[in-house]
């Protein structure tokens, strides 16, 4: 039985993401709604099975991320930029264990 690799990307705004690629993930600077759109998209079908996203970048695109969520593969997290975070992130976090106990715990 083959195990199946995935790769790591990191997409987002340009000096919170360089680095991500000092310790080897691979990485892809988007500076427009569109533009991490496409990325998106195009890494999905590339084999990647987790993408970091900035925050700021999410929060511009909240129905790609949703649509993301809704998938397997990549799985999509989010991180804050080197300007700090907005809390999205961690609040995705927050719901998502909620989700999954029944309660937030965090």
């Amino acid at each position: 039985m083959d195990k199946q690799t995935y790769k790591i990307a990191v997409v987002g705004n340009r000096d919170a993401i360089l680095p991500f690629r000092l310790i080897g993930f691979q990485t892809y600077p988007v500076t427009e709604p569109q533009e991490a759109i496409n990325t998106l998209r195009k890494l999905s079908r590339e084999n990647f099975g987790i993408i970091y996203l900035t925050e700021d970048i999410a929060q511009a695109i909240p129905d790609t991320v949703a649509f993301y969520d809704q998938q397997l593969t990549p799985a999509l997290i989010l991180i804050p930029t080197h300007r700090g975070t907005t809390g999205l992130g961690q609040q995705r976090i927050r719901d998502n264990v909620e989700k999954a106990v029944g309660q937030d715990i965090l």
